[in-house]
C-alpha cells in the first residue's frame, strides 16, 4: 500500500509540474513564438520565466538547488515545450548536459561551486564540442590545452555550432590535453570554461530553422584556465564524461522529436476537420485518414521509446543504446510527420502563417544534432551485438 501511495504521490507531483509548464507555455511562449522565430530573436523574457520556474535546474539534485526531476519527467517537459516552440527546449538542453557532466563526474568542490549557479540560471551555457573540421568524430578535435608550471592550463582552438554560445557564460569545453595519446580519446579532457580574456565569440551562425536560440563560433586564444576547472580533476577522462552527458542530451533531443511529431499531428488533425473538399471534411477521405493513422502511430511509438530510455537513465544503467533508439526513431518521426502535415495542409502548409511551415524547418536539426542518426544506428548495432554476444 505504501509503495502504491508513493507512486500516486509522484504522479500527483508530476502532474502539478507539467500543469505549471503548460500554463507557462500558454501564457509566455505560444503567443510570441511565431514572431520571435521569424525575427530570430533570443527570447530573453521567456528565459527569465524559465529561471523562475527552476527549469535550468530541472535534473540537478535538490542539495545543489535543483528540482531533482527524473529524466522521465524531464523528457515529458521537453516534449511539451518542443510542441510549442522547439528552440526553447534547446536553451535548457545544452545547459543541462553541462550540469549533468558536473553532477555525475565533477569533484565535490566543483559541484558546490557550480551546480547551485547552474540551477538558478545565474550561470548558463552549454557544451563546446564540435569544431570546424570535425563534427561527429569528436576524437579528431584540435583544440589543445597546454599545462603550465603553476598547474593551470592554456587553451587554443575554435569551436562551432555551439548552442547558447552568445548568451551563455559557461561551457563544458572538450579539449586535447595529450594530442599524442593512443587511442585518441585517452588524451581528451573536459573543462568548465567561463567567458573571459582569451575566450571570444566569433560569429552568430544563421540557420534554416531552430531560430531564436543562438548558435555561434567560440574562439580560444591563449585562454588561461585554473587547474580546478578540470572536471573530475584527472586529465584524460573528458571523452567518457561527454558521452555520459550526451545520454541525457539524446533523451532530450528524442523528446523534442516527440513534441514536434505531436504538434504536426495536432495541426494536421485540426486542419483535416475544418478543410472541406467535395462537400465533406478532408478527414473523411481515406487518403487523409491513412496519413493521420501513420502519424499517430509514429508519435505514440516514439514516446514509448523515449520513456524506455529515460527510465534506463534514471536507474543508472548504461543507456546509450536506448537513448540512441529513441533519438533515431523520434527524430525521424518528427521529420515524417512535419512533411505529412505540410501535405495535408496543401498550399497553406507552405505559408508562414501556419505552424507546420516552422515544424518542417525545425525537424531536420533533430536528425543531425547530438550525433547524426547514421551514428545512432552504429551505436545501436554495436550495443545490440555486445549485449547479445552470449545468448
Amino acid at each position: 500500500m505504501k509503495q502504491r501511495q508513493r507512486r500516486d504521490d509522484a504522479d500527483d507531483e508530476t502532474r502539478l509540474i507539467l500543469d505549471s509548464v503548460e500554463r507557462f507555455l500558454d501564457r509566455d511562449v505560444r503567443p510570441h513564438a511565431q514572431a520571435l522565430e521569424r525575427s530570430d530573436t533570443y527570447p530573453e523574457d521567456i528565459v527569465e520565466r524559465m529561471k523562475e520556474l527552476g527549469l535550468f535546474g530541472a535534473v540537478i539534485a535538490p542539495e545543489y538547488g535543483g528540482l531533482g526531476l527524473s529524466a522521465t519527467v524531464y523528457a515529458q517537459i521537453v516534449e511539451r515545450i518542443a510542441a510549442v516552440w522547439m528552440s526553447v527546449s534547446g536553451i535548457i538542453n545544452s545547459h543541462l548536459i553541462m550540469a549533468a557532466c558536473v553532477q555525475r563526474f565533477g569533484t565535490e568542490a566543483q559541484k558546490q561551486a557550480f551546480l547551485p549557479r547552474f540551477a538558478s540560471g545565474a550561470l548558463r551555457g552549454g557544451v563546446a564540442l564540435t569544431e570546424p573540421d570535425c563534427g561527429t568524430d569528436l576524437q579528431a578535435i584540435r583544440t589543445v590545452a597546454t599545462a603550465r608550471p603553476d598547474g593551470s592550463w592554456l587553451i587554443n582552438g575554435t569551436k562551432t555550432w555551439i548552442s547558447n554560445g552568445i548568451h551563455g557564460t559557461c561551457f563544458a569545453l572538450l579539449v586535447k590535453t595529450d594530442p599524442a595519446a593512443e587511442p585518441r580519446h585517452r588524451g581528451m579532457s573536459l573543462f568548465l570554461a567561463e567567458k573571459g580574456s582569451g575566450f571570444d565569440v566569433g560569429r552568430k551562425l544563421g540557420k534554416l530553422g531552430y531560430r531564436g536560440i543562438d548558435s555561434a563560433e567560440l574562439v580560444f586564444r591563449d585562454f588561461g584556465i585554473p587547474a580546478d576547472r578540470l572536471i573530475g580533476g584527472v586529465p584524460g577522462e573528458g571523452f567518457r564524461h561527454v558521452m555520459g552527458g550526451l545520454e541525457l542530451g539524446r533523451i532530450n533531443v528524442a523528446a523534442r522529436g516527440v513534441g514536434v511529431a505531436q504538434a504536426a499531428l495536432d495541426a494536421a488533425t485540426d486542419y483535416a476537420r475544418t478543410r472541406h473538399t467535395f462537400g465533406r471534411p478532408i478527414a473523411q477521405h481515406q487518403a487523409i485518414q491513412i496519413k493521420i493513422a501513420d502519424m499517430a502511430t509514429r508519435t505514440a511509438a516514439a514516446r514509448l521509446l523515449v520513456e524506455q530510455a529515460a527510465q534506463a537513465y534514471d536507474r543508472g544503467l548504461r543507456s546509450d543504446m536506448e537513448a540512441g533508439m529513441a533519438k533515431l526513431f523520434a527524430t525521424e518521426a518528427a521529420m515524417a510527420n512535419a512533411a505529412e502535415a505540410m501535405r495535408i495542409h496543401g498550399g497553406y502548409g507552405y505559408s508562414t502563417d501556419f505552424i507546420v511551415e516552422r515544424l518542417y524547418r525545425d525537424a531536420p536539426l533533430l536528425v543531425i544534432g547530438e550525433g547524426t542518426n547514421e551514428v545512432q544506428r552504429l551505436i545501436i548495432a554495436r550495443q545490440h551485438m555486445a549485449r547479445t554476444a552470449n545468448t
